[in-house]
């Protein structure tokens, strides 16, 4: 299976592309109003060029020609010498000082600081377009390629990228490199920087790529730009590092930034330990940590979900006289919040308030987010309101919280307007947004939903970066199609985003989901081999491919592990093993790992207790599971389906099995949609019981609420028929299953062939098997076969 994957998954370099300068957009024409070109003309028609551009150009002893440099002689404030200021340009009224400059032979080198000032000047006046006209026309005289120097061009490129016109730049320097004209690093960092400030990271690494390959060696200001990118796009810790080590062996000596940068660099993969380790190397090197460098390694720590070092951070930075910023409290509030530790998370922004910082959009939202996550949806909505009735304004990143919040609860009319009312407050729809609608509607198993948001996606003009690929991945191995997922990856690939930790825990969870432990461990192998540090996530889906792969053993040894901190007991570790356990059905272990939990400080989360009532469900445990439903309420938790969902399960196996019709009729009531579970548990209660009317009705009021009937849902029913001796009524609903596109599995026909026996009717067994293929014209004669086989046992 990892062959078929492609492991090993990172790619060594990014794939072939076109060249950095080609863009799919038209290249830039000049218009031919051009203000300036008489000045400028006049310029070039005194000035004689040399042949040889060694040569220097001698002015007579007389003429004071004015230099490029800026003067140091004084003038009176308001008062100016030349009475034609502010008149139209006219030669015939040039003043005394200018006729010196028109009789003048002007060297080519002091004409191109002139140049270089002119298009800085008008840079300077936000005039991109004029200094791009200038830079134009000088480029069409003769000798223009000793004129427009690396300076020239790397200015005119930088106004381009600050103005967002990163087309322009790129066919730019594109059509300079052709025409011959030296592009050299400083230029070229200018590009980079474009690239890199409008999120194009691909094109700035080819930039960059294009640059070494013309032997240009990169400057300091190049490697921070570099490295920064190679950040934001989530490269892989080996490459960032090489980078850094290639930068010291080339005599460039890092700086502050370059240390703050690679710091901020760990976020993403949770590297908390290289972050620390640069830390302490940026201090060897004789660098003070200043605001920036000790809320980038509290962030580190924030993200590494490690919320104790993030505070010893925080005391080392006020130990040093920096005092905490909003930002530093922002980091330390999702620190707690990642880990539900909601109580201290609260606890900080009461800090905050005290030292008179006042909680901003990030601070309410990461609550707001906190809260959700845990499945307190009423405190998650106190601190909405709280929120607005502070007069913040919400942002994208509080609609995307919203949006999580009711996709997650199943709630999608609600998700949807909030999506309709992103615009209705000024905001617009961001790449986060469409992965949160993608992640809802593949948790939630609606694949064809899943497609069509990402058509809308792109139809919106969003490309699809790695963090969308990710997204994708895990959508559709939720919805059970992992050939899909596996097809996304390769997509990604194609288009040269380089997986990253993410990437590789969204192929790990999609392995789990298939039970697939064995390549599992190949993938974290690879990882470990120094590809992608791995971490709880990774750990965590391991744990769960163990248990869907029935692997029980390899959940006890890796469960001791973790309590014995060989690996580090995380929360995540912690809460994945209440699942897994709770999903093999072994509540000894179920109940110590919840335990485990409890015992080391950490707060359970709706799934973690939807897990505990689940194996109490199943155990018909009716007092345990009171008792978490208890601590529920108590606790300010929300419901979800899930929770419903365990609790008619209970009921449906036992005398109060009508219970199981009424907890639906109430999770309706509250706008939560039921799933095909809720409905085949209600069914199951009905059939079990013989109540076949009232099963048939919940059955049509399925069907009527959208719900698509599965294999279950009829299996519930021919087994109740079959074991009631109403075979012709178990083989219609056979028949119908088919008409609707349902394949019948092993045990659809299992239960008709095992009724049969079990009243001795086994003739009547036998002709079903042989006019099997009436009934289903695509049954196969494996399975004739197996029934065959099956008959003979009984």
């Amino acid at each position: 299976m990892a062959d078929k994957l492609g492991l090993p998954l990172l790619l060594p370099n990014p794939p072939p592309s076109k060249s950095i300068f080609q863009d799919p957009q038209p290249p830039f024409t000049v218009p031919s109003n051009q203000p300036l070109a008489p000045f400028l003309n006049d310029l070039f028609h005194h000035q004689n060029f040399p042949s040889n551009s060694t040569q220097s150009t001698h002015f007579p002893q007389s003429t004071n020609f004015p230099s490029p440099i800026p003067r140091t002689a004084r003038r009176r404030i308001g008062k100016h010498s030349d009475f034609n200021k502010g008149k139209p340009w006219n030669p015939h009224r040039l003043s005394p000082q200018e006729h010196y400059v028109e009789g003048s032979e002007l060297d080519i080198e002091s004409l191109g600081f002139d140049i270089l000032g002119i298009i800085k000047g008008l840079g300077y006046y936000k005039k991109g377009d004029l200094a791009l006209n200038v830079f134009e026309w000088v480029r069409n005289r003769p000798n223009s390629g000793v004129l427009l120097n690396g300076s020239v061009i790397a200015v005119i490129i930088s106004m381009l990228g600050k103005e967002g016109k990163i087309s322009v730049a790129s066919n730019l320097l594109h059509n300079l490199h052709k025409d011959g004209f030296c592009i050299d690093v400083y230029a070229y960092t200018s590009l980079i920087t474009a690239f890199a400030r409008n999120g194009r990271y691909r094109d700035a690494v080819m930039a960059y790529k294009k640059m070494e390959e013309e032997g240009c060696q990169p400057t300091l200001i190049t490697y921070n730009v570099i490295l920064n990118v190679y950040g934001k796009m989530g490269m892989p810790w080996s490459r960032i590092s090489s980078v850094f080590e290639s930068m010291k062996n080339s005599g460039v000596v890092p700086d502050a930034y370059t240390y703050n940068t690679l710091i901020t660099c760990c976020r993403r993969g949770s590297l908390h330990e290289e972050a620390r380790q640069i830390f302490e190397e940026m201090k060897l090197g004789g660098f003070l940590p200043d605001k920036v460098t000790y809320n980038a390694l509290l962030d580190v720590y924030g993200r590494s979900r490690r919320p104790k070092e993030a505070m010893e951070v925080l005391r080392e930075m006020e130990v040093h006289g920096f005092s905490p910023s909003i930002v530093t409290y922002n980091s330390l509030v999702s620190a707690y919040a990642r880990d539900g530790l909601m109580e201290e998370a609260m606890e900080l922004k009461s800090q905050m308030t005290e030292k008179v910082i006042s909680p901003d959009v990030f601070t309410y939202t990461t609550l707001f987010s906190g809260y959700e996550k845990a499945g307190k949806d009423e405190s998650a909505m106190r601190i909405f309101e709280e929120m607005t009735s502070a007069g913040c304004k919400p942002n994208i990143c509080t609609f995307n919280a919203l949006i999580k919040m009711y996709g997650n609860r199943g709630k999608f009319t609600e998700m949807m307007k909030v999506f309709d009312d992103i615009r209705t407050f000024g905001c617009s729809p961001d790449i986060v947004t469409w992965n949160t609608l993608l992640a809802v509607f593949g948790q939630n198993g609606m694949d064809s939903e899943v497609t069509g948001v990402f058509k809308e996606m792109k139809r919106a003009g969003f490309v699809a970066e790695r963090d969308t690929f990710n997204t994708l991945i895990g959508a559709y191995s939720r919805c059970g199609a992992f050939d899909q997922a596996m097809v996304i990856y390769r997509r990604m690939l194609d288009a040269g985003v380089t997986p990253d930790l993410s990437t590789y825990n969204a192929v790990l969870a999609a392995l789990a989901r298939g039970g697939l432990w064995e390549q599992s461990e190949k993938v974290l192998a690879e990882m470990k081999d120094g590809r992608c540090k791995p971490n709880e996530l990774t750990y965590s889906s391991l744990l769960h491919a163990y248990a869907n792969g029935k692997e029980i053993d390899r959940i006890h040894s890796l469960a001791e592990e973790i309590y014995s901190s060989v690996i580090q007991p995380h929360v995540v570790l912690l809460k994945t093993l209440v699942l897994v356990y709770s999903k093999s059905d072994l509540l000894v272990e179920t109940e110590r790992a919840f335990s485990e939990l409890r015992s080391r400080g950490f707060s359970p989360d709706i799934t973690t207790l939807n897990a505990m009532l689940s194996i109490y469900g199943r155990k018909q445990m009716v007092t345990k599971a009171a008792e978490i439903m208890n601590f529920m309420s108590d606790s300010g938790f929300t419901p979800s389906l899930t929770t419903y969902n365990s609790l008619m399960y209970m009921y449906s196996r036992s005398g109060n099995y009508e219970k199981s019709e009424q907890l639906l009729m109430e999770i309706i009531a509250k706008g939560v949609r039921p799933d095909v579970i809720s409905y085949n548990t209600v069914i199951y209660a009905y059939c079990r019981n013989g109540r076949m009317r009232d099963a048939s009705r919940i059955f049509t009021e399925m069907k009527e609420s959208g719900i698509v009937p599965d294999v279950i849902t009829y299996n519930t029913f021919v087994a109740r028929y079959a074991a009631d001796a109403m075979f012709i009524d178990a083989i219609e609903v056979v028949r119908y299953m088919i008409k609707q596109g349902c394949k019948p599995n092993d045990s659809t026909y299992n239960s008709i062939i095992d009724s049969y026996c079990k009243l001795n009717r086994r003739d009547e067994a036998l002709a079903f098997i042989n006019n099997l293929r009436k009934l289903n014209p695509h049954v196969s004669k494996e399975e004739k076969t197996r029934l065959s086989a099956r008959l003979m046992k009984k």
